[in-house]
């Protein structure tokens, strides 16, 4: 038997508009603003978590990574002013300041000392090794 749906031309772009109206994430509409992201990847083998976070535009001083157990997160701030003169007097005046965050939960234990971070060209790398004894463990039921 075939299921029935009920279709609405404008369901879909109503959800999309009020999704994250009044929620506790207000860096969405900055990302929109300014075009701002960290777009990410996370890899994962046996010893670690590999993750690379497309920043681009930011100083790696402004740059700034968490590691707390298993959550990492990375919030990365941008300024950029530019003023254009004829002569003494100035013709266009902008400025452009941004800051984006990203936190993930991971599935195991991040061991901290051992944790290194590399940017170069717009790309933050960051390897993460899981912690020695933090491995699942599956229980056999008797």
């Amino acid at each position: 038997m075939a299921n029935i749906i009920r279709y609405s031309p404008f369901g879909d772009l109503m959800d999309e508009m009020f999704k994250n109206f009044m929620t506790s994430r207000p860096m969405r509409f900055l990302e929109e603003e300014t075009g701002m992201q960290m777009r990410t990847d996370v890899s994962e083998d046996d010893k670690s978590y590999t993750m690379k976070m497309e920043i681009p535009g930011v100083k790696k001083e402004d740059i700034n990574i968490t590691i707390d157990g298993n959550r990492v997160s990375v919030s990365a701030e941008t300024k950029h002013e530019s003023e254009e003169k004829e002569g003494s007097k100035v013709v266009r005046s902008e400025r452009y300041y941004g800051k984006v965050y990203r936190s993930m939960a991971l599935d195991s234990d991040v061991d901290q000392d051992a944790a290194d971070a590399q940017y170069k060209d717009g790309l933050l790398t960051l390897t993460l090794p899981k912690k020695a004894g933090s491995a699942v463990k599956q229980l056999t039921i008797t």
